[in-house]
């Protein structure tokens, strides 16, 4: 079977072309970046000498951000680290721009495709001294490369889903031979733990989602708006699916009857799609501003529509209530659910429809913690945020302390796992 994927994904490397030149004129790839998935010349290869490499693949923003206070806790034990983080998505490059800017010794590249002989020449190029892939990034002709060359690998935050799992098990000999290949498994969930160990993983461990461990210091977050934001009311549909805009205008509307000035700002996954938004505002008549980094508050709008990365927790800070998307659409049902983690830290009260799979366990726990509530029509999310709106305060105190502590724990348990790695297999 790994012959005939090596065969499969060398016949389609032509192809490659067109389809990411489509992309390319859609604007869903870095307009200059995008050789650097496709030409090894391009490779951009930039190696400091004596160093230790550690490769991050990631695939996009979640998953990027969820790697950091990793490598900040990899270089207070070690001056001697270089660090290579790969993504797939424009988004997370965008985002990489920002975020890298605190670090000297972390470079970002974008993850070549799973082609055999562009994977044999990253490798070759960048000799990376241990390889992480992080959450559900598993790439064959990658995963027996690095095997071959004795490079250890650790999957880390590891997501397998039901659905995931039995397209492995149609191929189970092979599926057995690439996770039998890393040194350490770190799963995200007890279910992935399980799926692991039937696929003959070894080293498996369970300390936590790591995207609980991002610290988050408030006074670094600023918002062009602070003043209306703290004056007015507001409310944040956040990582909004097509179809799930109507649900949070449906609630704009409903709130209106008790609050004429209350403001709803939506925050879509994609914002490619701010331009369609606006359009479906227009047939519920409501006034509507799309909103780039850093532009001010127009003071007649009512909807105000999020055009920028990486900025929700600028609006997190901030408002009481958030819904979090990709939870109402049914076809997702096995897999539904953003990252609610940063809005709960932030001490923002969160509303989810049923669909959660992906983060089943974080919503269990904040549930417990009376964090977050699942709705079932606009009736019910537009009720809910009423009761928010009337609190006086934002108690953000208890809801962030509660989540914060979970992550301390969960960053110390990864940190010995990876640093045992580490230890014994980075000389």
């Amino acid at each position: 079977m790994i012959l005939i994927y090596r065969v499969l994904t060398t016949l389609i490397y032509p192809l490659l072309f067109v389809y990411i030149f489509i992309r390319k004129l859609k604007k869903k790839e870095d307009q200059i970046r995008y050789k650097e998935k496709i030409f090894p010349s391009h490779f951009n290869i930039n190696r400091k000498e004596n160093s230790k490499l550690i490769w991050f693949h990631a695939a996009s923003i979640g998953e990027f951000k969820s790697i950091l206070p990793i490598i900040r806790e990899l270089n207070k034990n070690n001056d001697n680290y270089e660090f290579l983080i790969s993504t797939i998505t424009l988004s997370s490059s965008n985002l990489a721009k920002e975020e890298l800017k605190s670090f000297n010794n972390v470079q970002h590249r974008f993850f070549p495709f799973d082609v055999n002989f562009l994977i044999n020449k990253f490798i070759f190029l960048w000799k990376p001294n241990i390889i992480f892939l992080v959450d559900s990034e598993i790439w064959p002709n990658l995963i027996l490369k690095a095997n071959k060359k004795k490079i250890p690998l650790i999957l880390i935050n590891a997501r397998i889903t039901s659905k995931t799992f039995k397209k492995w098990m149609l191929f189970p000999n092979t599926a057995k031979n690439i996770f039998s290949l890393f040194n350490l498994c770190l799963a995200s969930n007890l279910e992935t733990k399980k799926f692991l160990e039937k696929l003959n993983a070894k080293n498996i461990y369970f300390n936590g989602n790591i995207k609980l461990i991002n610290n988050i210091d408030k006074n670094d977050i600023k918002n062009f708006n602070e003043k209306i934001l703290i004056k007015d009311r507001f409310w944040l549909a956040a990582s909004t699916h097509e179809g799930e805009e109507i649900l949070c205008l449906k609630a704009h509307i409903k709130l209106k009857e008790k609050y004429k000035n209350i403001k709803t700002i939506i925050a879509p996954r994609h914002i490619d799609r701010v331009q369609s938004i606006k359009n479906l505002c227009k047939t519920f008549n409501l006034n509507t501003q799309i909103l780039s980094k850093d532009e001010i508050f127009l003071e007649d709008k009512e909807i105000l529509i999020i055009n920028s990365f990486g900025v929700l927790q600028n609006y997190f800070k901030y408002v009481k209530s958030v819904f979090i998307g990709k939870s109402t659409i049914s076809k997702l049902e096995n897999d539904g659910g953003q990252n609610p983690i940063d809005a709960a830290k932030l001490g923002c009260k969160i509303y989810h429809g049923p669909y959660v799979y992906n983060f089943k366990e974080i919503y269990d726990i904040l549930e417990k913690n009376n964090i977050s509530k699942e709705i079932k029509s606009y009736i019910e999310l537009s009720n809910n945020l009423i009761k928010d709106l009337e609190s006086p305060h934002k108690d953000d105190g208890k809801i962030s302390n509660s989540i914060n502590s979970l992550g301390q724990k969960t960053l110390a348990d990864t940190m010995k796992n990876i640093n045992n790695i580490l230890l014994n297999e980075i000389k």
